[in-house]
């Protein structure tokens, strides 16, 4: 499996750092990786990987640096509990300057096209994302919040995909529904759910769901390969 580097990046004058999988400067489409409430932990550096073993350069960035820098937790309580503490203490617009930073490093290196994809807290920033940067394609994997902003759907102008669990106790079916109500009148949506629960896509989670990770991720690589090739 591909092995990525630690990746120098600025926004508004700020310097942080990212994990950035697959080679740079050859032309790839690329997909940037926003992280769960754990950081830019051992899972989220898997899933860089992943993605650059499938031919796109992935690039995770510390969404956490204003707080902490290189947080790296792992999913017990305590660590959950670290990790809401630090995403309620995230300026919104700060993480978003910041993605789009990492979309225009990525273009600077030479990407073709880039993509966000996200994971829980990652997820709402990846939605956030599709209505306020112009990717060129976004998955969110059951990302909280999104609820809170369906008013910015409207403004969403890339194909976008979410997967939801259907057993998350996080996410209720009610919100999926309205999340799919909000973004049934654009050109290319689609919400998918999975009798699995919050998490399911994590190996390193008890909420692991094995069928339900593999059909999201093929999914996933489809919907990027049609889109970013």
């Amino acid at each position: 499996m591909t092995s990525g580097v630690r990746v120098e990046l600025t926004a508004a004058g700020e310097k942080f750092s990212g994990y950035c999988a697959g080679p740079t400067n050859v032309g790839r489409s690329a997909v940037v990786v926003i992280q769960e409430i754990f950081g830019v932990n051992s899972h989220i550096r898997d899933v860089c990987d992943r993605f650059a073993d499938e031919g796109f350069v992935a690039l995770a960035p510390d969404v956490f640096h204003r707080q902490q820098v290189d947080v790296e937790l792992g999913y017990e309580e305590a660590d959950i509990g670290v990790g809401f503490g630090l995403k309620e203490g995230l300026n919104p617009a700060e993480v978003v300057a910041d993605l789009a930073a990492c979309i225009q490093w990525l273009r600077d290196q030479g990407a073709s096209k880039v993509a966000v994809v996200g994971f829980c807290m990652g997820g709402l920033y990846t939605y956030l994302s599709a209505a306020q940067l112009n990717p060129d394609a976004a998955v969110a994997y059951y990302g909280g919040g999104i609820g809170d902003y369906l008013d910015q759907a409207t403004t969403v102008c890339c194909p976008i995909m979410f997967h939801f669990g259907e057993r998350d106790d996080h996410i209720p079916l009610e919100v999926v529904a309205s999340v799919e109500a909000a973004v049934s009148g654009l050109t290319d949506a689609t919400v998918y759910t999975y009798p699995a629960e919050h998490g399911f896509n994590c190996d390193q989670r008890g909420a692991f769901d094995q069928a339900a990770s593999t059909l999201a991720w093929q999914r996933t690589i489809d919907f990027f390969r049609r889109h970013l090739d």
